[in-house]
């Protein structure tokens, strides 16, 4: 008796579960966002350069045109395909399923919106992380309504976001995580979807552990064994040979020796200082670096000291831990600011 008892009601808390879990993802939704965002990440620096952009607001007008385009170009396919599927199963659009959709988009919108504004504000270094979190906090809401594993899969996509942020990993790593996030994450989940089915924590766990040990192993190898970006081989020139005029014509890898001079211009906009002139810091350089050269301009390749090859500032960690102000009768109104600029291997010192 107790026995009939018990399944019964093991049977209606599956019929309770099952309703309350009445969305399914698509396994093309989770291709497609996730191979369009892997597209975007690993493309990110060789589309839409400052080369072909040099106004910043142009260039952050072209990134917002081709996110818009690119992103609302994969809703719009998702959408007549999930469509297409249900009308197949004769499946309804339910109402959760609706408002889900609406969330999801909104945080992609979310996503465009600040990546356009770090063009103006600042904050480029955590975009890439940004996106990670995003799309977690997408697929745990969804999971809420839907798939269990989304929602195990989503935090831990939120805090492979964070996580990387709070470590101080270089921006290219940063990159090639989200990357992996998407384009092998998502097409990974997509296999790992039981259509619902209740498992045990544990189960859970295992499968979530092993969703994250592949994300994160990928581009970490490919990070520390690869040096995918590094340029063709090219004749060395010397910094003495390229003041006398060599290295005008074809490729050449430039090096500059620890100890050469380096100018830092810097000029202020705004309306609250006048300052017509750029201010011209006197720096040196601490250890050498390497430029790729390409009939004479740089191409915006660097290797700061045997580290990986880097384009532009990828390799260069910059932190103003310090920005205030002071006025005292002798020296009047003063403003201080610490600025600390490290590569990639010394951004803890």
């Amino acid at each position: 008796m107790s026995d009939s008892l018990s399944q019964r009601l093991d049977s209606i808390h599956s019929m309770l579960s099952a309703g309350h879990r009445n969305l399914r993802i698509e396994r093309h939704t989770l291709l497609l966002w996730g191979l369009m965002g892997a597209a975007l990440l690993l493309l990110s620096d060789r589309i839409l350069t400052p080369a072909q952009f040099p106004d910043v607001a142009q260039q952050a007008l072209a990134w917002l045109l081709l996110l818009a385009v690119s992103l609302g170009g994969v809703a719009v396919l998702d959408w007549h395909l999930t469509r297409r599927i249900k009308r197949h199963r004769d499946e309804a659009w339910s109402f959760i399923h609706r408002q889900v959709l609406k969330v999801w988009w909104l945080l992609m919108a979310l996503g465009t919106l600040m990546t356009f504004a770090t063009f103006f504000f600042g904050g480029g270094y955590m975009v890439c992380a940004a996106w990670v979190v995003l799309l977690g906090l997408g697929l745990y809401v969804h999971g809420l309504f839907s798939e269990e594993l989304l929602e195990w899969v989503g935090v831990l996509a939120i805090l492979t976001g964070i996580a990387s942020l709070v470590s101080r990993l270089d921006y290219v790593t940063i990159r090639l995580i989200a990357a992996s996030v998407f384009g092998l994450g998502m097409p990974l989940l997509a296999l790992m979807l039981d259509r619902g089915r209740s498992r045990p924590s544990w189960q859970r766990m295992a499968q979530s552990s092993a969703w994250t040990l592949v994300v994160l192993s990928v581009p970490l190898a490919v990070q520390r064994y690869g040096d995918f970006g590094a340029p063709a081989e090219a004749p060395a020139l010397t910094l003495d040979a390229f003041r006398k005029g060599a290295g005008a014509e074809g490729r050449r890898i430039l090096t500059l020796p620890a100890g050469t001079p380096v100018p830092v211009e810097v000029r202020f906009a705004g309306n609250l200082f006048r300052n017509d002139p750029a201010i011209t810091l006197p720096l040196t350089l601490s250890k050498p670096v390497e430029l790729v050269l390409e009939n004479g301009v740089p191409t915006g390749e660097a290797r700061f000291d045997g580290e990986p090859w880097a384009r532009g500032t990828a390799g260069l960690w910059l932190h103003i831990p310090k920005l205030d102000g002071a006025l005292t009768p002798d020296r009047g109104p003063l403003v201080r600011a610490v600025v600390n600029a490290n590569t990639a291997a010394g951004r803890h010192d």
